[in-house]
């Protein structure tokens, strides 16, 4: 019923929309997780998966309905510019979408105070900053508490690169879910997402109020980097449309294979200047 309701083909139009889109089932996923398992003493250890797969069943229609649109409009078009202009209306319904889930699961696991919902992601997240310690990790994300950050030149080159590294293996691991299945990028995307809201409950001491500052925390370089992914997405799902709709020799299909190239040539650039980001002006702003 939900799919007759919010119908991808009439509320696509207008990427802003798509952040209400994004708020609404990032919102679904969080309640139904909380209220179906909290009492259930096996299904509630795994809230955390549970919240992402809710919201990846919720997201592949209109995931689907943008890529094979994009497909069609790729088949004809030449080079870098035209490329971007082409798919740049989708990457702003993606980011949109993106935010609304960072919002929405930002907002509910403050509001329900269910540990559980988001425990995977805490961990994920904990488990990169400071192996073994996430209790220290949670005190140190915070208001009171101040990243660790060297001042170091070789130690940031030494981050740098690892971020880059962790960056492009999401990269690689994005493209091969687009490739496999061309809505099945949406599941990095959530479970980014997901991430991304935990962390944001750790910065703000699990208050509401501090939502928006930590929105500004994480996707300074945060978005830049999810836009990489998003059109990395973008470029494995046209070319498994495209390979599947046209011949290996067909112009259309060339056509397709040189602008998925480009699209990940982009998305390879972006990520390079949001680890910057991450490394050498987060730090300093918070």
């Amino acid at each position: 019923m939900l799919e007759s309701l919010v119908n991808p083909k009439r509320d696509v139009k207008g990427p802003w929309k798509m952040f209400f889109i994004g708020l609404l089932y990032a919102s679904l996923s969080l309640l139904l997780a909380h209220w179906l398992f909290k009492g259930d003493t096996v299904l509630n250890q795994y809230s955390g998966m549970i919240v992402v797969t809710f919201c990846v069943m919720f997201s592949l229609p209109f995931m689907y309905f943008i890529i094979k649109n994009e497909e069609k409009e790729d088949e004809n078009i030449e080079g870098l510019w035209e490329v971007w202009k082409v798919h740049s209306d989708a990457l702003y319904a993606f980011m949109w979408l993106f935010l609304g889930f960072i919002v929405a699961f930002s907002f509910w696991n403050i509001v329900l105070e269910n540990s559980n919902l988001l425990n995977a992601q805490i961990e994920t997240y904990c488990a990169i900053n400071q192996p073994g310690e996430i209790e220290k990790c949670v005190s140190q994300y915070s208001f009171s508490g101040r990243l660790i950050d060297a001042t170091g030149s070789s130690v940031r080159e030494k981050r740098l690169l690892g971020i880059l590294q962790n960056n492009v293996y999401v990269m690689i691991f994005t493209l091969l879910f687009s490739l496999i299945f061309g809505a099945g990028a949406i599941f990095v995307l959530a479970w980014n997402a997901s991430v991304i809201a935990a962390a944001i409950g750790i910065f703000s001491k699990y208050k509401i109020s501090g939502i928006p500052l930590g929105i500004a925390r994480y996707m300074i370089h945060g978005f830049p980097e999810i836009a990489a992914y998003f059109l990395t997405a973008l470029a494995g799902g046209i070319f498994g449309v495209g390979f599947l709709r046209h011949k290996t020799k067909d112009k259309r299909f060339i056509h397709v294979i040189e602008n998925s190239i480009m699209l990940l040539f982009i998305s390879l650039i972006i990520l390079i200047i949001a680890a910057i980001i991450e490394v050498y002006f987060t730090p300093a702003l918070f």
